[in-house]
């Protein structure tokens, strides 16, 4: 009999098992939405599945009678626009400033210390500063991710740029490559992948900085309907809204991580 450390789940054992506990987490919610259902059908906290599926209903299926647009569909666009600006310009820039502080000393040293007191500054803490230069627009939301995210890709690439093995960067020297060679044919090849997945784990973060910004100051979006309806402790919306945010950062992560897979299938191979 194998030991449990050395046990593994088939494919369908995996789904099962990574199902479980959102099951168990429903059938606890029913439960407890039920009883206090029973002691008042007013209660506000746990809705019902019915009240669920008409706030459903009208958010996503019904035109709003102010706008006449669908509000699901317009929080949902406005929100991942202001999403996918902030995560692209952070990897963008976390990929040239982390190759660029792990591949070259000099950089590393005028550089490093700049983004690693960054790093340790809290993002929401200065977000009254940047409502204050950036206005209250669409500009101020996506600084608050790219402030927010910009320095973590920095470093994690930065240290991947730095544990490339000293003899291959000594192998292109020897065949007469110069710096500007090394960096593109042998750092960037193997610095992108490693960017996916460092995107990937700075997609919880861009989340919770774009929700903050849009509770803040915004018009549409997930976070700003969220804040909005908290006030008549509709339930009933909020939670379906948190459940859908849960979906789209899955759906996003799960799209990069084939997308790795697919273009990158050495690296993964490897790990």
């Amino acid at each position: 009999m194998k030991k449990l450390i050395n046990r593994q789940a088939g494919p369908v054992g995996r789904w099962a098992l990574g199902l479980l506990p959102f099951v168990i987490l429903a059938v606890l919610y029913l439960v407890a939405s039920d009883a206090r259902l029973d002691a008042n059908p007013n209660d506000k906290l746990l809705p019902s599945l019915s009240s669920f599926s008409e706030a459903i209903e009208r958010m996503a299926f019904e035109p709003s009678k102010r706008s006449g647009e669908y509000t699901l569909l317009v929080d949902t666009l406005a929100s991942l626009q202001r999403l996918a600006i902030g995560v692209v310009i952070s990897a963008m820039i976390g990929l040239v400033v982390g190759i660029a502080t792990g591949s070259l000393p000099l950089f590393r040293a005028g550089i490093s210390p700049l983004v690693t007191g960054m790093s340790l500054v809290p993002p929401l803490a200065i977000l009254p500063i940047l409502f204050i230069i950036f206005g209250l627009g669409e500009l101020a939301k996506v600084m608050l991710i790219i402030i927010g995210i910009t320095p973590f890709l920095i470093r994690d690439l930065q240290q991947r740029a730095e544990e490339i093995p000293t003899e291959q960067i000594i192998k292109m020297q020897t065949l007469g490559a110069n710096t500007w060679q090394i960096i593109t044919r042998l750092v960037w090849p193997q610095i992108m992948p490693r960017l996916l997945s460092s995107v990937r784990l700075s997609l919880g973060s861009a989340w919770l900085f774009l929700i903050a910004a849009e509770a803040i100051a915004a018009t549409e979006g997930l976070g700003y309907r969220i804040f909005l309806v908290r006030r008549y402790l509709a339930m009933d919306v909020i939670l379906p809204y948190v459940a859908w945010i849960t979906f789209l950062a899955f759906a996003l992560d799960f799209a990069l991580k084939r997308y790795s897979q697919w273009r990158y299938p050495w690296f993964h191979g490897a790990q």
